[in-house]
């Protein structure tokens, strides 16, 4: 039998871990699909109404140099591992029935954050594989509830954690599921710490606004979903505050890359950067971010670091009171102390712009060197306007955020710095093909079609 003395140093044990987890801050990231720079009311929008992140921004601080990647499995594959989507073998979209996807030797933020005792869960779309092997559930996640890729891809089934439930998904009530959920988990979790992922299936077309959405808003079925999903961040943000989580809760708002201009009215737009989707112009990668933390993220400010979601795995870990692993090797780094306000600096020296396996352009401070054209816009054909004779072309993104004027001969030394840059680089990823630095893929040998509705898990 136990003493009572034993007891009590237990039960003390027991009140002190946790206390521990109760200081441990909550994570929410919520990732859109396509949203461009100019989409939203905080990134100078006026023909889409976006009053709660309006608020959010107001409360918190707005990213003005934050970066996705051209597409959007590069995109997650980053988000996930804080590497470059080319070094963990991910740089291109991915398909139903793929053979190939999320390694299981790669570290996800969900997997380090599990061993600190979070809660993990997925909530949207996925897009790193739908076979067995390459699902949340296996890459550190609790739960998972959404489509494994995006939603014009066939078939459209709707997962909850291995399982089909619907097929195909009806979409009209995706966003609403999705926030369901989200609020579900929050309150089901509200005493331990958590990281919920929310990758919105919104705004990637075929548009799918709820019904009390579609046709309210002023800017067509494109308006209608995007004034959902500001709906959907008002609906989390808002529980948050009524379970008092908010003070303790980092939430992250970001698109996966720029908006798909060729869908035209269907699309949104990328402001005053020039391009969109499926380009390493600015508007391809650079995407629309806010953080929110009520008392510890200054309300009304801004960053212009460079970052990008390669930062978001060090940063949660770090947060977390973990620790990254020395290997595999991460490409991402820590940005909490521009979100406390103690660092204005990027704690990046250079960013490098992929698309696909080819390197076509590097950012250092104010400086971006394109080496090779930026890619046509997704939906464009190659050789379109857009696109200039072969670099090297230099901007001072600082002075000329459109990408309008090559001062490439007047900066000679800043041109051969940054292609210093391009060359170590080169040395690791590649500038083509695979560099020493490039880790292989996830694959399975006999990849299978998701099952119908109800059928058993795959494993």
């Amino acid at each position: 039998m136990q003493s009572i003395g034993t007891l009590l140093l237990a039960a003390m044990l027991g009140a002190a871990g946790s206390a521990a987890a109760q200081n441990k801050p909550n994570f929410i990231v919520m990732l859109m699909d396509d949203l461009g720079y100019g989409d939203i009311g905080p990134y100078g929008s006026k023909a889409n109404r976006t009053p709660r992140l309006d608020r959010m921004a107001a409360e918190g601080m707005k990213l003005t140099s934050f970066y996705g990647a051209p597409v959007c499995t590069p995109s997650r594959a980053q988000m996930m591992t804080g590497c470059y989507a080319k070094r963990v073998s991910l740089p291109n979209v991915i398909f139903p029935a793929c053979p190939t996807g999320l390694s299981a030797k790669e570290h996800t933020v969900a997997e380090l954050l599990k061993q600190q005792g979070y809660a993990t869960m997925v909530i949207g779309k996925w897009h790193l594989g739908d076979q067995p092997e390459f699902l949340p559930t296996r890459h550190g996640f609790d739960h998972y509830v959404g489509l494994p890729y995006s939603n014009d891809m066939r078939p459209t089934p709707l997962l909850r954690d291995a399982q089909v439930v619907e097929a195909p998904a009806v979409q009209d009530r995706l966003t609403a599921l999705y926030t369901g959920e989200a609020v579900k988990f929050i309150t089901d979790n509200k005493d331990k710490p958590f990281f919920l992922y929310l990758p919105h299936t919104a705004v990637h077309v075929p548009l799918h606004p709820g019904k009390e959405f579609e046709g309210k808003s002023a800017n067509g079925k494109y308006g209608d979903w995007v004034e959902e999903m500001d709906w959907s961040v008002g609906r989390i943000l808002d529980t948050l505050r009524e379970l008092k989580l908010d003070m303790r809760t980092l939430v992250l708002f970001t698109s996966d890359n720029g908006p798909w201009l060729s869908q035209g009215k269907n699309g949104g737009v990328a402001g005053p950067l020039r391009g969109g989707k499926g380009s390493t112009w600015e508007g391809g990668v650079r995407v629309p971010t806010i953080a929110w933390w009520p008392g510890q993220i200054a309300a009304g400010s801004v960053c212009d670091a460079v970052l990008s979601e390669l930062d978001v795995l060090p940063t949660l870990v770090k947060l977390a009171g973990g620790t990254v692993p020395a290997e595999p090797r991460i490409d991402g780094r820590d940005f909490g102390p521009l979100l406390s306000g103690n660092s204005k600096e990027s704690p990046h020296e250079a960013l490098y712009y992929f698309n696909g396996n080819r390197l076509e352009a590097v950012r250092s401070g104010p400086w971006k060197l394109a080496v090779v054209p930026q890619g046509a816009e997704l939906g464009k054909a190659k050789g379109s306007a857009s696109q200039p004779p072969a670099g090297p072309r230099l901007y001072n993104l600082d002075a000329d955020i459109g990408e309008k004027t090559d001062v490439a001969a007047q900066h000679p030394e800043v041109v051969a710095k940054l292609q210093a840059l391009i060359q170590q680089m080169d040395a690791d990823l590649g500038r083509n093909g695979a560099g020493p630095g490039v880790r292989p893929p996830g694959r399975v040998s006999k990849p299978k079609v998701l099952p119908q509705q109800g059928a058993a898990e795959y494993d």
